[in-house]
């Protein structure tokens, strides 16, 4: 009897902090305004942010009605970027591109990364080893499906772009896994 009652205690305790866990999030380095901007919202659109970086740089926030987004972006984009998904491995458009130019994000087209920061990982998906600038993407924690994973947003719609590793190339050691269609391509 002693021995189900501390099974059972001890499991309530481990699922507890499994929940606690899920749902507490880094500190995030940027700090957010609220500003009304009517003139450059589009209809559908919500009042938009300014986020100021570390360096005094600002990024003006897109924020947009679900409906909005689906009216902009294909399905599968919108899949990717407005609800978290995946495309299959080995099927996007970006994955072999070996052109040089800029990466920057399908939602709303901010410069992400450089082709020169591209590195050819064997996991299906583009990879870099750094943004062009870091405070162009959001950092989360992410423990979907059991895993431990820190998925990577842009920072100005907060499109789901994928994941970044901790095996990477050198200098950084990071690698940006990111959905082709998360992405748009703009040669020099």
């Amino acid at each position: 009897m002693k021995n189900t009652f501390l099974q059972i205690f001890l499991f309530a305790g481990l699922f507890f902090l499994l929940l606690q866990s899920c749902n507490t999030q880094p500190p995030v380095s940027q700090t957010t305004t609220e500003l009304s901007n009517p003139a450059a919202q589009k209809s559908g659109d919500v009042p938009v942010s300014f986020f100021v970086s570390e360096s005094g740089d600002t990024i003006q926030k897109i924020i947009k009605s679900a409906s909005v987004w689906k009216n902009d972006l294909n399905e599968m984009e919108f899949y990717v970027l407005r609800e978290a998904g995946t495309e299959r491995a080995f099927t996007g458009d970006l994955l072999d591109n070996k052109k040089e130019g800029v990466y920057t994000c399908r939602g709303c087209q901010l410069p992400l990364f450089g082709s020169d920061t591209k590195f050819k990982s064997g996991t299906g998906w583009p990879s870099f080893y750094q943004p062009i600038e870091k405070s162009y993407v959001l950092e989360k924690t992410d423990n979907k499906y059991g895993w431990n994973r820190v998925e990577v947003l842009c920072n100005r719609c907060e499109g789901h772009l994928g994941h970044v590793f901790t095996d990477g190339p050198e200098p950084t050691g990071l690698r940006y896994c990111i959905n082709s269609v998360s992405l748009d391509f703009v040669e020099k």
